[in-house]
């Protein structure tokens, strides 16, 4: 990731004292959740003026509960988004035209955070046990995993009970589920926190289990890739953004405090967002932004064999490009 420094600058040096003469432009950009270090990157290239170098004026909106990034975008609310390959791919399919630009996550962070106590010590352990499950689209994964496995999902002593779980890890703490679903930035600490050792529990890493789905993929309309200086500010945005990501994981004690400092909720503890940084890098690794496209077909085949009520119906196209990182890699 470190040639993002070298790219960035000579990106800089390249605009034209014209363009540099005149303001910057404007690009929103649609969080998957709430401010805190899952999005360094982006909050890094704002804070440290990456974006201001690349020409930008980047506006960063958290999301939330209530906010579904594919309704924000297609309402016209931001340029570009953030979200979980199976979501968009679910949006693509009833209408909104996103299309997958960049990807800098390399790896999923979603597990199966089970208590020791219960005997799970294998996915076939899980027969006649509740598993706290997050939906919205989250389900997908889990239900694909079942699905393979041959393990029902609708109780009984040859299949799993499955409680939807809500954002927090309470049916663990509380003993209402044996296991439930944790990001490894994340929940999993939230049960480390609630008093839990390592040693107290057994987990299972989605990726690890080959039902992995891609998480936090930047997204846009198609539309948005037929205008050329659209395309334009998106590959600056790339840049920087991985600029930004690059960053993050050499400093991760300054990107925490400025995630901090941009949570207007207060919320955030600087323990936990330290904590989060480290985490999210491991997912990031050596990512230059670039889709890994057979990550890509595994997410697909994992939401085709999602059960009864997979989450797409067909095979996408056209649902990503390398467009804008071949952009990128020109500068």
């Amino acid at each position: 990731m470190k040639k993002w420094i070298a790219l960035a600058a000579g990106t800089a040096m390249g605009l034209t004292a014209a363009s540099s003469a005149q303001a910057a432009d404007e690009l929103t950009l649609q969080l998957k959740w709430v401010t805190q270090a899952q999005f360094a990157g982006y909050y890094v290239a704002k804070d440290k003026g990456f974006y201001e170098e690349a020409g930008l004026d980047v506006t960063i909106n958290p999301g939330g509960p209530d906010i579904a990034p594919p309704q924000v975008i297609a309402g016209g609310g931001a340029d570009v988004i953030l979200e979980w390959m199976p979501a968009a791919l679910a949006a693509r399919e009833k209408g909104v035209s996103l299309v997958n630009i960049a990807q800098p996550f390399q790896r999923s962070g979603m597990m199966l955070t089970c208590r020791k106590e219960t005997g799970i010590e294998s996915p076939e352990d899980f027969r006649g046990k509740t598993l706290g499950v997050w939906f919205f689209g989250n389900e997908f994964p889990f239900l694909s995993w079942m699905s393979q496995l041959g393990i029902p999902t609708e109780g009984g002593d040859d299949g799993v009970e499955v409680l939807k779980q809500g954002f927090n890890v309470d049916p663990l703490i509380q003993k209402q589920a044996d296991c439930v679903s944790t990001m490894t930035y994340n929940e999993y600490w939230q049960v480390i926190d609630a008093g839990f050792a390592p040693d107290d529990l057994v987990v299972f890493n989605y990726t690890d289990q080959g039902v992995a789905t891609l998480e936090d993929g930047i997204y846009v309309l198609e539309e948005s890739l037929a205008d050329e200086e659209m395309a334009d500010k998106l590959a600056r945005f790339v840049a920087a953004s991985m600029r930004g990501w690059e960053y993050t994981c050499e400093n991760q004690q300054e990107a925490a405090e400025i995630v901090l400092e941009n949570d207007a909720t207060g919320a955030q503890t600087e323990e936990h967002q330290v904590r989060m940084t480290g985490e999210i890098c491991k997912l990031v690794g050596d990512s230059d932004g670039t889709l890994d496209t057979a990550a890509a077909e595994t997410t697909v085949d994992s939401l085709l064999a999602g059960g009864s009520d997979p989450v797409i119906t067909a095979r996408p196209e056209g649902a990503w490009t390398d467009a804008i990182m071949n952009k990128v890699k020109e500068m």
